[in-house]
């Protein structure tokens, strides 16, 4: 059984090769028989980056936030940035591996990317069951891109990201016929909503209000909220709760840091009103969260 908490904050780790040189994209195969895992994502961590897994042979079990996975063939998982791992032991998998960078999404020509329902996960799934039909063309596809990535050569980047185009494309249509169909239309909704998510991002631990976020984009407060309850359905104040309330759990069930440190790094100058925020939102104290979810966890 591995660690279930961080030694004390939870570990980012950025995208590396295998030999642990910076890279915005990685490409391999796992051949089953060896491990290619760090030692240290046995403890819980966030990944900073994207992450495809495509499953041939093997079976393992580990967490993504609050949700334990059976790792099973003929299974692709997937995750994005931030979200906390935990891998429950280090069994070696058969298949292929792609991750990459939120930079490498930023590039000029790969931003049409990121609003791909796989990119974007509105269900807040990480698997998908794969046909015998998609097993096949998505092994020939990621069996081409570990391939280009081992071989190098000229306009490997310009190969690699031809490849992983193919790859999101096929994969969010597979998204769609299994969670639903999320259309993702190029309209000023959406594009506020995906500027107001990263903003969240960057500053939910200091900024709590509508009107500061509101600001940072030079629009007005109500014009915020219509804009993102229109794309999401939800207000902006519950986006940014939303946040808090998953970083608070993420801590909670990662880490021994008590309710107070939890509430001061989250921003909260009284620990009391975050035990009746959370609970608010959760219809859990903090520490009854703590207990229940280590207990499914064991």
């Amino acid at each position: 059984m591995p660690t279930l908490l961080a030694p004390e904050k939870i570990i980012g780790y950025p995208l590396v090769t295998l030999t642990g040189e910076p890279a915005s994209i990685v490409v391999y195969e796992a051949n089953g028989v060896d491990i290619v895992i760090d030692p240290a994502f046995l403890k819980p961590h966030r990944k900073d980056y994207y992450f495809f897994a495509f499953v041939e042979q093997g079976s393992s079990r580990h967490w993504i936030d609050f949700l334990p996975y059976t790792v099973k063939p003929k299974h692709m998982y997937f995750t994005v940035p931030q979200q906390v791992h935990l891998k429950e032991e280090s069994t070696p998998i058969k298949g292929y591996v792609a991750s990459f960078t939120a930079e490498f999404l930023m590039l000029e020509e790969n931003r049409i990317l990121r609003n791909l329902p796989i990119i974007r996960n509105p269900s807040a799934t990480h698997e998908l069951t794969l046909t015998d039909e998609d097993y096949k063309y998505l092994e020939d596809v990621m069996s081409k891109m570990a391939a280009e990535y081992t071989a190098g050569g000229d306009w490997q980047n310009h190969m690699l990201t031809s490849w992983l185009r193919v790859m999101l494309i096929y994969l969010s249509r597979l998204y769609n016929e299994q969670f639903g169909d999320h259309k993702v239309t190029q309209n000023y909704c959406l594009c506020l909503f995906k500027k107001f998510q990263e903003l969240i991002g960057e500053h939910y631990a200091t900024t709590h209000d509508v009107a500061t976020y509101a600001d940072l984009l030079n629009i007005t407060p109500g014009h915020l909220n219509d804009s993102v309850k229109q794309h999401s359905g939800k207000t902006a104040i519950s986006h940014i709760h939303d946040r808090l309330i998953v970083e608070a759990k993420r801590s909670m069930l990662h880490t021994d840091l008590s309710v107070k440190q939890i509430a001061d790094e989250l921003g909260f100058e009284d620990a009391a009103y975050f035990n009746r925020f959370f609970k608010r939102l959760t219809d859990l104290t903090p520490m009854a969260f703590r207990h229940q979810i280590r207990e499914m966890y064991n």
